[in-house]
């Protein structure tokens, strides 16, 4: 697999970051989350004058074959569909990109249909959906090494056009159901608890999900400790090509918005690989994804939403990056009590 030389931010300008947010002109701690955003921030960029350049949001689509067996309310071509109408705008992630400033990266990670040239679409696709792990295993390790590379590739793409922030979304019916599956893989939380409604699914449904679930796990033929060997077993393809695309963010130290429950199980993947990934990310939202919470809190993360939002396609990432923004106008914009001459009051 391609590998990733992350570093640990350089703490040795800790200190004069702290200083610069606790004079600011405001009662020390009294912007709470902005000012340990603005801390993180500034960290990353080794900077005392951070900055937001030219945002995207990377959106993978794939398909799982494990929708073959009933786990999912939304019929498979709903994702090339969908992939299509993002392409022509007015769906929920382009509302958002478009009041937020991002620009919207579409990659075919492996949508089991043709994707026509020229409306757009990154053509990465892997396969015709992943392969239905209820009976076989749902990519190949050489298909997995490959979609972390290709998805390594889109985002070095663009950090050359001069982006430092980024967030990931996805499109593919069945996915939380894979993303289930590397919960309980990477968190140890009883499966049961990791599976939830998906895309709509009512109480039976769930009973059904559940059991397709633990019937695959049950028959997965490989070790328990084959880490690896297990995410690629269960996973999807636009999952894996986010978790490459995490790992070089990290790697160009750019700051990766975390959105919900798919993205999440993905920055867990991630992190096992290279923990140190954990030092970008910001986590825009808690879902209402039946496990997300838990994923988070095994990640020790601390999201900055919490609307009940459970779309995906990286929605719940941009609807916070305004957070972002106002920790970083904060520590370039405010004025420090010594600038204005103002005697600090607390």
């Amino acid at each position: 697999m391609k590998t990733f030389n992350i570093k640990v931010p350089d703490t040795a300008i800790s200190e004069k970051i702290i200083d610069k947010i606790d004079n600011l002109t405001k009662p020390k701690g009294s912007l709470g989350k902005l000012e340990s955003l603005a801390y993180r921030v500034c960290l990353i960029q080794q900077s005392l004058v951070p900055s937001l350049c030219n945002p995207a949001n990377i959106l993978f689509a794939a398909d799982h074959g494990i929708i073959e067996e009933g786990v999912s309310v939304s019929p498979k071509e709903v994702t090339w569909q969908q992939l299509a109408h993002f392409s022509r705008g007015g769906a929920g992630i382009n509302f958002l990109c478009d009041q937020h400033g991002f620009r919207l990266v579409l990659v075919d990670a492996g949508v089991d249909y043709d994707i026509p040239h020229g409306h757009g679409i990154i053509d990465c696709k892997i396969r015709k959906s992943t392969r239905n792990y209820r009976r076989e295993a749902a990519m190949t390790p050489e298909e997995f090494d490959m979609a972390i590379e290709r998805g390594a590739g889109i985002v070095e793409n663009v950090y050359a056009g001069g982006c430092n922030v980024v967030s990931f979304g996805e499109m593919g019916s069945g996915n939380t159901s894979s993303s289930s599956m590397w919960m309980h893989l990477l968190t140890g939380v009883p499966l049961d608890e990791c599976i939830g409604a998906g895309a709509g699914l009512g109480n039976d449904g769930q009973r059904h999900k559940r059991m397709v679930l633990r019937e695959a796990w049950d028959n997965c033929p490989l070790p328990a400790d084959d880490i690896k060997g297990r995410l690629a077993y269960f996973g999807g393809y636009e999952m894996v090509m986010a978790v490459g695309g995490m790992l070089k963010a990290a790697e160009l130290k750019m700051i990766i918005l975390v959105d919900g429950f798919i993205m999440t199980a993905c920055m867990a993947a991630a992190a096992w690989f290279c923990p140190e990934v954990l030092n970008y990310a910001v986590f825009g939202h808690q879902g209402d994804e039946s496990g997300h919470k838990k994923m988070l809190d095994f990640l020790h993360a601390d999201p900055l939403l919490h609307l009940g939002l459970r779309l995906g396609e990286g929605s719940g990432a941009v609807c916070a990056y305004p957070i972002l923004q106002s920790a970083v106008n904060m520590i370039n914009e405010m004025d420090s009590f010594q600038k204005v001459a103002v005697t600090k009051y607390f």
